[in-house]
């Protein structure tokens, strides 16, 4: 399993702007971090074959196909380059590309300053797990995916996600939300947040559904059973699961299952319990076309 820590704090900007040079900068030097910049892509690349960047991060005045191109390039410098592409040209088949090539991360504008600070967080404290996100086959329409478990590999495939699928902002949130929920009942409780663990991912977009099908190591279970669940909770009782989940150490929470139910038009488990398949029914909303570029799920 190829790992690198980050041992040098030193972060490279590329052909960024003001606005991100000032985020990066409010993110990093208190954390004893130093920023170079480069104007373009060229220049950075010389740069990396002389010094070791802990990540490096594009500034949104290239398309995400130049920028996927530039990682192909500095990959082959440095096979552990941990890029963040940030642009305000892209399509869902360069964030796949991207995916292909082992970016870090893949923001478009407008995007979530929360989920960047997350993802920028992610990159300064976690080692470099190059096969954290294996891309099985992709496209706009259908893709499948082996996730490693644990929480950040999760965190940047959401983002991955949120920028490759092309849905109407309510479906896009919504079912977003639902994806969440369950990925991270199958890495926590399926693989029990073992690296060494993988869930499969199955997604795929028609004209009228969006389904996803997730499906993890472990050795199953039963909705009956899952005592820790707000979703078992007697109606005398609402918050008889938070008793059980402190009894049993857990973190607080137990309510994934029954949100997602909520916000998914069909949730079924297979018979053990391992595997659960999200199907959401999509309508027009042409009064929305302009906000589907916003990403807040």
């Amino acid at each position: 399993m190829a790992s690198q820590a980050v041992e040098h704090k030193l972060a490279l900007l590329v052909a960024g702007d003001a606005e991100i040079e000032q985020a990066l900068r409010q993110l990093l030097e208190p954390q004893g971090w130093e920023i170079a910049l480069a104007p373009d892509g060229p220049t950075a690349l010389e740069l990396v074959k002389r010094r070791d960047f802990g990540f490096i991060i594009t500034g949104g005045t290239t398309s995400g196909a130049e920028d996927v191109e530039l990682l192909r390039k500095m990959r082959r410098v440095n096979p552990h380059t941990r890029m963040i592409i940030v642009t305000d040209e892209s399509t869902p088949h360069d964030v796949l590309d991207s995916m292909r090539e082992k970016a870090f991360s893949y923001f478009a504008r407008p995007f979530s300053t929360e989920a960047f600070e997350t993802i920028i967080g992610i990159a300064m404290n976690c080692p470099c797990w190059d096969d954290g996100i294996e891309v099985v086959s992709a496209t706009p329409e259908r893709i499948n995916l082996l996730v490693r478990c644990d929480r950040p590999t999760a965190d940047r495939l959401l983002q991955f996600m949120r920028e490759a699928t092309d849905l109407p902002y309510k479906e896009r949130r919504e079912a977003g939300v639902a994806f969440r929920e369950m990925l991270y009942n199958a890495i926590e409780h399926g693989g029990q947040l073992n690296p060494q663990q993988y869930v499969e991912i199955a997604y795929e977009r028609t004209q009228h559904t969006v389904t996803c099908r997730i499906k993890d190591p472990g050795e199953g279970f039963s909705l009956e059973e899952l005592k820790h669940s707000a979703l078992t909770n007697p109606p005398d009782d609402p918050l008889r699961h938070a008793t059980v989940r402190e009894q049993q150490g857990m973190r607080a929470g137990g309510y994934g299952v029954l949100l997602a139910r909520n916000l998914v038009d069909e949730l079924l488990y297979n018979e053990k319990g391992n595997e659960v398949l999200l199907v959401k029914y999509l309508e027009a909303h042409p009064e929305e076309g302009s906000q589907q570029s916003s990403k807040s799920a």
